[in-house]
């Protein structure tokens, strides 16, 4: 019923945008602000850009910091911020496909089309895929927790900006080359960082299993309560398959995130006697002016947090 009802209410916006788009793209706020208008789906892609495009460009995000990108429900404003970018950036590999809403939104803005200016910024990277029932074989979207997969984006929007803005080319280069050799410097520091942890605790419990890229790059085993953020979370038997787990592996300390309900948790914590050691970054950058309020200082929190639940509990 929700999908249906989103349905409509994009094909109301469709008609109302192509009645009056126009006079809001001439107003004076904007008439002087000559940067490329970028649009991204989540705040990690926001930042992400900000940093390779720097004064070039004028970024907006459709889903706010904190919120859950896997099943956001765009706002009418967000149909006009997509229908005036020059360039729509997304993840892919399974984060914008909840109920439909980004492939509905580019079809509702005039944006997809072969050759429409939207980019998908985790090409390159080697998908990991789910195992739980119902999501066989879907890809696994969180690549970005990895922080070489981080590199990959980088890369990806930097071709993609000098692709629909070649007159700035120059200055994308210039920016995505320090950028990147910062994300080079974290990810090898992360890698010895948690190489200093017994391998025996490097078993991390996390709410939704958006760990496996983290754990396949640095050398941890992940598990969760549920594999996928859905409107099937915290079930009975999700609760019991890890309470189960973390008794049989002797798990010492969890972890919540940031962007999702904590209740879940704070059951298997109170069931097993285990503590909650510390809240994580996943889907969503942090507030601005918090901790996690950057790509970097998201992965450099959790790395931190991770490196000080294990290795003290």
């Amino acid at each position: 019923m929700r999908r249906l009802i989103y349905g409509f209410m994009m094909l109301a916006l469709s008609a109302v945008l192509l009645y009056g788009c126009n006079s809001t793209k001439g107003s004076s706020a904007n008439e002087n602000d000559d940067r490329l208008k970028v649009v991204t789906t989540y705040s990690v892609i926001y930042d992400i850009v900000k940093n390779v495009g720097g004064e070039a460009v004028a970024v907006e995000s459709l889903a706010p910091i904190g919120s859950d990108p896997h099943q956001y429900e765009p706002l009418p404003a967000d149909v006009q911020k997509t229908t005036d970018a020059d360039v729509v950036f997304y993840n892919g590999l399974n984060l914008e496909t909840g109920g439909g809403w980004f492939n509905k939104l580019l079809e509702t803005t005039g944006k997809s089309g072969e050759n429409a200016p939207v980019f998908k910024i985790s090409e390159g990277v080697t998908p990991m895929y789910l195992k739980s029932e119902g999501n066989e074989g879907e890809e696994d979207p969180h690549a970005w927790l990895d922080v070489s997969n981080g590199i990959k984006y980088a890369e990806n929007v930097k071709e993609a900006l000098i692709k629909i803005d070649p007159e700035h080319k120059e200055l994308y280069e210039e920016n995505a080359e320090k950028y990147i050799e910062q994300l080079e410097t974290l990810h090898a520091d992360i890698t010895k960082k948690m190489e200093e942890i017994p391998k025996e605790k490097r078993i991390l419990v996390s709410s939704e299993g958006a760990f496996k890229y983290f754990a396949d790059a640095y050398g941890f085993e992940a598990f969760y309560i549920w594999e996928i953020n859905s409107h099937d979370e915290g079930t009975p038997d999700q609760l019991k398959v890890i309470v189960d787990t973390i008794r049989e592996r002797n798990v010492q300390a969890l972890f919540v995130e940031s962007s999702v309900d904590p209740r879940s948790m704070e059951t298997v914590s109170k069931e097993t006697g285990v503590p909650i050691v510390g809240k994580i970054f996943t889907d969503s950058l942090g507030k601005s002016g918090s901790d996690g309020d950057t790509y970097m200082k998201m992965v450099q929190w959790n790395a931190d947090m991770i490196y000080k639940g294990l290795k003290e509990s």
